[in-house]
């Protein structure tokens, strides 16, 4: 009989069991603000190391494409090493990588060492969960999801924070040195608080590899798909017709080896379970939707509203402290009602936030972004405590690992499908709303005519006839540059009205996730 997630009670919780549990969330905290404290300095890194656009680039996607292979095999290592080893392994390559790269003479070694950086980072955020499940009581289970929701949703702000921060007033190596002082304290704390256990060596001779090199397969080219899409043109480019095709031969073969294997590295078969499931799903969507938005806002900011690396950061500060409150008071309402309802209120809240943005203007800057990011930042605390809380719930304890795996993984593939999207979305109707706004602005319409009239009086600081502004043979040059003026003005319009869509659709997708969750159960069955 198997032993379920419905621990008794107990009247107190050792020390060295919140030892372990707050040292796992600095983990997760340093592995999430790593994803994206480069978010912000990346002009400045490609500037330093010589780097073009598209090597810059793989900057990000390296870490990603490691991590993201990383997280599913973590508590399959885990059932091998011990929990203790992999975390100390993870901790210090974590810690060794971030020095390389903040010591990085070339994009190349950059490249290398954000990919080794990911990978030893990548068991952080699913231990960090497994920990809080294992470790504590059933009972305090909501106040350890509260725990891991500061750690994912607080990184995600202090991340462009921070790392804009210390570029702009130090120097952009500074954001790698930043991750040594939590990992050698994590380091401590792990040392001291988590028991060592005997090595299982004999796993890996019985190891699902062709699961593991299927799943690495497919998730890698997707990764690289999804980030490089955009750069090449999508499927015009073989490059990327060719990644699309690894993924799903890679993916659908994981899926295959992992459904028939008597001894599956990660158990898919959790998604069947009905609460599992279906969390999972509104995980992909949430982790989409977050993941887009935090890549929107400090590029609305610097593309729309001119913000520099430093003035991006502080917009984000409200969404950091936000998120940082209502994760520690969920548990606190959760008690109240039940996750079900947190659930559905949090993505309700999240999906107004969204929404708050679908009529921007010139004159939105940080007076309408940053209120819609405060409301956002309190539905997404919502969710990710009670949504976590909400999976786990009657789950065997020795599934633990392999739900850990699956719902950050989810989390994680729905974050990149969201950036990928978010940014053609931001760039198809752009174009859009730029030719239909550039179809209204001819030589012959009246408001265009009056328009330049203007336009010509003002820039040349006198009064012209309309007539002369119109048709003056001395005026060709000054006419010129009002039209280039006319159409930066049609560009920008088209560009404030392609990130009110994508806002749009953010908060629809979030609205389809209050449906889904009106189905949730009680019970995991």
């Amino acid at each position: 009989m198997t032993k379920q997630l419905t621990i008794e009670p107990t009247n107190s919780i050792s020390l060295r069991t919140w030892v372990a549990v707050l040292g796992s969330v600095v983990g997760c905290f340093m592995a999430g603000m790593n994803v994206h404290v480069t978010n912000a300095s990346l002009p400045d890194i490609r500037g330093s190391l010589g780097a073009s656009f598209e090597e810059g680039s793989w900057i990000t996607t390296a870490y990603l494409v490691a991590e993201i292979i990383i997280i599913p095999v973590t508590g399959w290592l885990v059932s091998i090493f011990s929990m203790r080893r992999v975390l100390m392994t993870g901790t210090t390559g974590f810690v060794i990588f971030s020095v390389l790269c903040s010591m990085a003479p070339n994009i190349q070694t950059m490249i290398a060492s954000r990919a080794l950086q990911g990978a030893f980072g990548g068991v952080l955020i699913p231990l960090s969960f497994q920990l809080i499940v294992s470790e504590l009581p059933a009972r305090k289970h909501a106040l350890g999801m509260a725990l891991f929701a500061v750690a994912n949703n607080v990184a995600q702000a202090a991340g462009p924070s921070l790392g804009g921060w210390l570029t702009d007033v130090y120097s952009w190596r500074w954001i790698f040195y930043l991750q040594v002082p939590p990992g050698l304290l994590l380091l401590a704390a792990i040392g001291w608080s988590v028991k060592p256990q005997p090595l299982m060596l004999e796993k890996l001779r019985q190891g699902d590899w062709w699961g593991i090199i299927t799943m690495a397969l497919g998730l890698s080219a997707l990764q690289i798909m999804l980030e490089e899409g955009e750069r090449n043109d999508w499927f015009s480019s073989a490059y990327i017709i060719n990644c699309t095709l690894l993924a799903v031969i890679g993916l659908l073969g994981f899926v295959w080896v992992e459904l028939r294997s008597k001894t599956p590295f990660i158990n898919l078969r959790l998604l069947g379970r009905y609460n599992f499931g279906i969390a999972s799903l509104m995980q992909f969507c949430f982790g989409a939707v977050v993941f887009g938005v935090v890549f929107l806002v400090p590029n609305y900011f610097a593309e729309v509203q001119g913000y520099n690396a430093s003035q991006i950061g502080i917009m984000m500060i409200p969404y950091g402290i936000i998120q940082f409150i209502m994760s520690f008071a969920t548990p606190h309402l959760m008690r109240w009602t039940s996750a079900r309802t947190i659930i559905i209120v949090g993505f309700l809240i999240t999906a107004l936030g969204c929404l708050m943005n679908i009529h921007l203007n010139p004159d939105s800057a940080a007076n309408v972004i940053v209120p819609s990011l405060v409301v956002r930042g309190i539905g997404q605390s919502l969710v990710v405590v009670a949504l976590g809380v909400m999976a786990i719930q009657g789950l065997e304890k020795e599934q633990v690992g392999s739900a850990s795996g699956l719902f950050s993984m989810v989390r994680n593939v729905g974050g990149a499908v969201g950036i990928a999207l978010s940014s053609q979305i931001v760039v198809e109707r752009a174009r859009f709303h730029a030719a239909r706004l550039g179809d209204t602005v001819t030589d012959f319409s009246q408001g265009t005519q009056e328009n330049m009239v203007a336009m010509v009086n003002r820039l040349s600081h006198q009064h012209i006839s309309y007539a002369t502004a119109l048709y003056g043979e001395g005026l060709t040059r000054l006419r010129m540059q009002v039209m280039a003026l006319i159409n930066q003005e049609i560009q920008r319009n088209a560009l404030l009205m392609a990130y009110s869509d994508a806002f749009y659709l953010a908060g629809i997708a979030m609205l389809l996730c209050v449906i889904t969750g009106l189905v949730l159960r009680k019970s995991n069955d």
